[in-house]
């Protein structure tokens, strides 16, 4: 699995733990490769295609601003490396299945927070907060009364958001960690899906 950052790996290492904790259908066992940024993801995504015997291939990346062009951008690459994807973002997660005559493998690409929004990966944690917790409004409220010019965080407004709300945990904790602590509602649609994508994707 390709992600984007630290924060990407450690927060599917906290659902694969809490599915084993809980006896949940697991999540199979798989290698999450941190890319440090989305550039450099994208510049493996052929060569990480390509490499020979590999049978599955996952694709972890933000929409940001622009998701039909971070769609774009990622199977682009991904017709390099003969894997034909759907012209447009699944909302389940699109999977392709492989086809072993040109070496293509069974490719999966989920896009933050869901596939059909723009964000990122706060947005995607922000609808696991629970319904009815008495600290996000208060978040929310706060990063709205900071003055323009003191939003160093350009415009991420959910990104401010989510870490003003991780920050007064009982410990202030990563996002991984705040799915550890149970701070976070892993039963949410949008958590739910992502794990399925994760089991269909890996488990067949």
């Amino acid at each position: 699995m390709l992600v984007e950052g630290a924060d990407e790996y450690d927060m599917i290492d906290h659902l694969r733990k809490h599915s084993a904790r809980r006896g949940l259908v697991p999540i199979p066992e798989f290698t999450v490769l941190d890319k440090g940024g989305f550039k450099s993801l994208l510049r493996a995504v052929e060569t990480e295609a390509k490499v020979p015997g590999r049978k599955v291939l996952g694709i972890l990346v933000d929409a940001n601003d622009d998701p039909g062009k971070r769609w774009t951008d990622v199977t682009e690459r991904l017709q390099s490396a003969q894997v034909e994807a759907p012209g447009t973002p699944v909302a389940s997660g699109a999977i392709i299945e492989g086809v072993p005559d040109k070496g293509a493998p069974r490719t999966g690409i989920w896009m933050m927070p869901d596939n059909r929004s723009h964000g990122e990966l706060e947005d995607f944690i922000a609808q696991m907060i629970p319904g009815g917790d008495a600290v996000w409004p208060l978040s929310q409220s706060y990063v709205s009364r900071i003055p323009d010019d003191e939003r160093k965080f350009r415009g991420k407004v959910r990104k401010a958001e989510v870490h003003a709300w991780l920050a007064v945990r009982k410990n202030p904790r990563r996002m991984g960690l705040a799915i550890k602590k149970g701070d976070l509602d892993v039963n949410a649609d949008v958590s739910r899906r992502f794990t399925d994508w994760l089991r269909n994707l890996f488990g067949a």
